[in-house]
């Protein structure tokens, strides 16, 4: 651990990790996963190595892996065995039986948990609907919009920019998915004075200066797909855009993905699009700052000791909103985004 939170410190303070640096206070002293083998699928990036070192000052015996189509850092991925850290590679997972599975969209699903499953996003929960265990939605609280409407939709900022587009002042920016991360890209990018319209098959609420689409209007869609500089894919459905490529290779737009599924489909090739289809943010060495996914990861780890010591019901579970709160007064005593947070703690209210 000593050396783990040498490298951790190089990079990080704990203004920056407020709830993670609490739970790892807690559970040093409480060890509440004292000897359990946890299979870990969070996409491994270097504020994810924040993440493990709560699970181990718990007690975890902890494991990860890169599921399929998942981004990482082969960077960090390569040292994390110096922090006394395991990795499994795919095809090692159904050779062990683990208490826990940290999923990320169902990725690990094939590994045997004892006690169920902690699933990381939206488009993963679909392959636990009828699950036989329990599994925990770490994606379906309140604090997930600290991660993707702040946290994602600032990671598309940041990723575009590195990749040469840093003028968004007038330019017409077509975002399919009103999702929470689609409206974080969209107030995002309309903060940097872009003409935003957001195009999604339901009404949702958006700032007046973001325009809505339904997207079932056909001519209207096309109409947008012909005039955007740039359309971003964040429906979290594979395929969800294929009735579109067509029009999408004729246009000129710039195109990318901020989910973790191909939405495009075969038809359109990966070349037409920014990081190859799969999530532009990844193209940074942070995709998402670890202030805005803090809370994320630290609900994430809440929700494998919830798995080891309740009797959930199998299927899906949502985080309880007094676990949620607790993470958020955790932020606020002391973190960095505790002023950026009025939007959630009025729900959680």
């Amino acid at each position: 651990m000593d050396k783990l939170f040498e490298f951790i410190s190089k990079y990080y303070s704990p203004p920056e990790y407020p709830a993670l640096a609490a739970q790892w206070r807690r559970w040093e002293k409480s060890k509440p996963l004292a000897s359990a083998k946890i299979l870990d699928a969070t996409p491994v990036f270097r504020n994810t190595l924040v993440k493990y070192a709560a699970l181990l000052a718990g007690g975890a015996d902890l494991t990860i892996t890169v599921g399929k189509n998942i981004p990482c850092d082969p960077a960090i991925l390569e040292i994390v065995p110096e922090f006394g850290i395991k990795v499994a590679s795919p095809e090692e997972l159904a050779l062990s039986t683990w208490d826990v599975a940290a999923d990320c969209a169902g990725s690990v699903r094939i590994a045997e948990s004892r006690y169920g499953n902690v699933e990381l996003t939206r488009s993963g929960l679909g392959y636990y609907k009828n699950w036989k265990k329990p599994v925990f939605s770490a994606d379906s609280g309140v604090l997930k919009k600290l991660e993707t409407i702040l946290g994602t939709g600032e990671g598309f900022l940041r990723a575009m920019k590195q990749s040469g587009f840093t003028d968004f002042k007038g330019k017409n920016i077509l975002v399919f998915g009103g999702g929470k991360v689609g409206t974080g890209v969209a107030r995002y990018a309309a903060s940097a004075g872009a003409c935003v319209t957001v195009a999604d098959l339901q009404p949702i609420s958006l700032p007046e200066h973001i325009k809505f689409l339904d997207a079932s209007n056909a001519p209207a869609v096309r109409e947008a797909i012909a005039g955007a500089w740039c359309i971003v894919s964040v429906t979290g459905v594979a395929g969800a855009l294929s009735q579109w490529c067509d029009d999408l290779a004729a246009s000129g737009a710039i195109i990318a993905n901020m989910g973790v599924e191909d939405e495009f489909g075969t038809s359109l090739p990966s070349s037409r699009v920014l990081n190859h289809k799969s999530p532009l943010n990844f193209i940074l060495e942070e995709p998402t700052h670890l202030k805005y996914i803090d809370a994320t990861m630290a609900l994430n780890n809440y929700g494998i000791v919830k798995l080891l010591s309740s009797d959930l019901p199998a299927g899906i579970n949502f985080p309880e909103r007094k676990l949620e709160k607790s993470i958020v007064d955790d932020i606020k005593n002391g973190g960095l985004i505790a002023s950026e947070m009025s939007f959630i703690t009025d729900e959680l209210a």
